[in-house]
């Protein structure tokens, strides 16, 4: 199993900026698809950032150029920095990770809210 754990979350003003952080333990050897989905009320969880193994990334269209994801390997570590915020980015933001066979561990979430 892989146990991930966010943090970083919290409240930001539009414009501003946020760093997300999680940290995988457990059968960490297994992860090759490693980030971010973010889900609000009534929509479906959709990812959002995502980094490969060997560092190929995937982006939605509704943050590129503002986010960006990056992973240490050695530490077991994923990162979101998060820059230029807009009120629509309010959700909960969700740590991912997915073995080479499709199997997906997930974080507890952590919120992220933005808003004058």
């Amino acid at each position: 199993q892989v146990q991930l754990v966010e943090s970083g979350g919290g409240l930001a003003q539009p414009g501003g900026s946020l760093r997300l952080s999680c940290a995988a333990s457990g059968n960490t050897f297994t992860i090759n698809g490693f980030g971010w989905y973010r889900q609000t009320p009534g929509t479906q969880r959709e990812p959002i950032a995502v980094t490969s193994k060997s560092g190929d990334t995937y982006y939605a269209d509704s943050v590129k150029g503002r986010f960006t994801v990056s992973r240490d390997n050695a530490k077991n570590m994923v990162f979101l920095e998060m820059n230029n915020l807009r009120p629509e980015d309010t959700a909960v933001y969700y740590c991912n990770s997915r073995t080479p066979w499709g199997f997906d561990s997930w974080g507890q979430g952590t919120q992220v809210t933005v808003s004058s």
